[in-house]
């Protein structure tokens, strides 16, 4: 338990030993009790009082330095406006102005949440995804409410749930998968739940806090945002399930409805790995992955109301599925799995597309940006030198293709290729041969001209330099 996990739980203590103040039910006009009333108070059990210790967790949500917390992330983590059109940047001026009025409508319970924009943006692997955007203050206290509550129930989690946790990533959930494979366990169910954050059941969800949280305004407001409404094509639809993805409590009260579903695999004695709604279970043969599946899955629709996707769960072996983008092998070692190189091949075309208009030098920064830290995703991936190798030569020629169209016509990219160092005959003969750009820049002369030492000195940076400066 780090730091600030401790003192929330210090803080929570203190509310139990030292409460707000309040008169009684039994109490006189001053506040004061009887002797009796002394005599009879019983010491609490531990379940009390651990619900005693959220009690007045409203208080803490709306401390200044809680609030002053969940701006900086707020502000950091940028993202477009709400309904109401407020933006981040105007996010600070509104709060100079209503900061003590929206602390008071915390306190009192009074704070009613906007309708969330409603934005749809495609799957990776098809389908549609449904965002929800919340306005900026309504990320700014379910970004203080997250914080409060996630030193409460985060340290009850399974060790099993790596995703949306502090101090745990998508490498920790991979590196523990390959010790389970590497232990013999290649079978995988890979579960894949139905939409799972537009099924979300309020009553169950909200069943589940209710059981570690007692402030009833806290749970009340939390309830308002699950039930806001949703502004879609400017149409309103009103929700009664689902928790979309986009705000930051969304990832928290996933992890705490899923709780249940670690609990049930620990109680079972299963090695699974749970990343968000993306779930694992290994096993040692294709029969018990078929029973332990069938059995999960009836487990998910009858106590938490969640479908599971029969189209796309699957028995199998590890090697022939994913998992966060990764593909195991025999041994547990892992390899990136063929469909994020198709994915990472299509942002380089978005990046490359021959219409955009933009400077080779921006284009490149782009691109940069973009495998740089794709690439230290994949650090952990082994024998991938060639893979790399490869998607360096694939990105150059996309490269060579953008430089050849930006100069258009035969005599411009005969100029071109003669300024590189390409001899006048060759640089003619290959302008105007007719080819289109990316049979031009698979060409001897274009690949002359623009070399791998001419990319470097352009600023490119190579995929496999970058991997193996990771691997040492």
């Amino acid at each position: 338990m780090d730091a600030e996990q401790q003192q929330g739980r210090l803080y929570q203590r203190m509310l139990f030993e030292n409460p707000p103040e309040s008169p009684r039910p039994d109490a006189g006009s001053d506040g004061s009790t009887g002797p009796s009333a002394c005599e009879e108070q019983q010491t609490p059990t531990a379940p009390e009082q651990e619900r005693a210790l959220t009690t007045f967790l409203m208080e803490e949500v709306t401390r200044r330095r809680n609030l002053g917390l969940a701006y900086d992330r707020v502000v950091s983590n940028k993202g477009a406006p709400g309904v109401d059109g407020l933006t981040v940047r105007n996010l600070g001026d509104w709060l100079d102005e209503h900061e003590d009025a929206l602390i008071a409508s915390l306190l009192d319970g009074s704070y009613q949440p906007f309708l969330v924009r409603g934005k749809q943006i495609p799957k990776p692997d098809g389908g549609i995804r449904q965002l929800g955007i919340p306005t900026v203050v309504d990320r700014l206290v379910q970004q203080a409410i997250m914080q409060v509550l996630e030193r409460i129930l985060d340290p009850t989690f399974s060790e099993s749930s790596y995703g949306f946790r502090r101090g745990r990533s998508a490498h920790d959930a991979l590196r523990q998968a390959s010790k389970y494979v590497a232990e013999g366990r290649t079978t995988v169910i890979d579960m894949d739940l139905e939409k799972f954050f537009d099924r979300v059941n309020h009553d169950i969800l909200m069943s589940r806090l209710a059981r570690r949280i007692e402030d009833k305004r806290l749970l009340r407001i939390i309830r308002r945002f699950l039930e806001a409404g949703m502004m879609q094509n400017g149409v309103c639809i009103p929700r009664d399930e689902g928790a979309p993805q986009g705000g930051p409590l969304s990832p928290l009260l996933a992890n705490l409805l899923l709780d249940d579903l670690d609990k049930e695999l620990e109680r079972r004695g299963h090695c699974f790995c749970r990343y968000a709604d993306d779930c694992n279970i290994y096993v040692r043969s294709q029969a018990a992955g078929e029973r332990v599946l069938k059995s999960i899955a009836q487990f998910l629709e009858d106590k938490l109301r969640l479908q599971v996707n029969r189209k796309k769960s699957a028995v199998a072996k590890v090697w022939e599925r994913k998992f966060l983008g990764h593909r195991l092998r025999s041994d547990g070692s892992l390899q990136i799995a063929p469909s994020s190189l198709a994915r990472v091949k299509d942002r380089v075309r978005d990046i490359t597309r021959r219409n955009r208009g933009q400077s080779l030098d921006r284009v490149i920064g782009e691109l940069n940006s973009f495998t740089i830290g794709w690439v230290a995703y994949y650090r952990y991936t082994s024998r991938s030198k060639s893979t790399f190798r490869d998607l360096d030569g694939w990105i150059r020629r996309k490269l060579r293709c953008y430089r050849l169209k930006q100069r258009k016509r035969a005599k411009s990219i005969s100029e071109f290729l003669r300024s590189l160092g390409v001899p006048k005959n060759r640089s003619w003969t290959t302008a105007a041969s007719g080819k289109g750009w990316w049979r031009m820049s698979g060409t001897p002369a274009a690949n002359e001209a623009m070399s791998n030492k001419w990319f470097e000195a352009q600023g490119l940076v190579a995929s496999l330099h970058r991997y193996v400066q990771l691997q040492t």
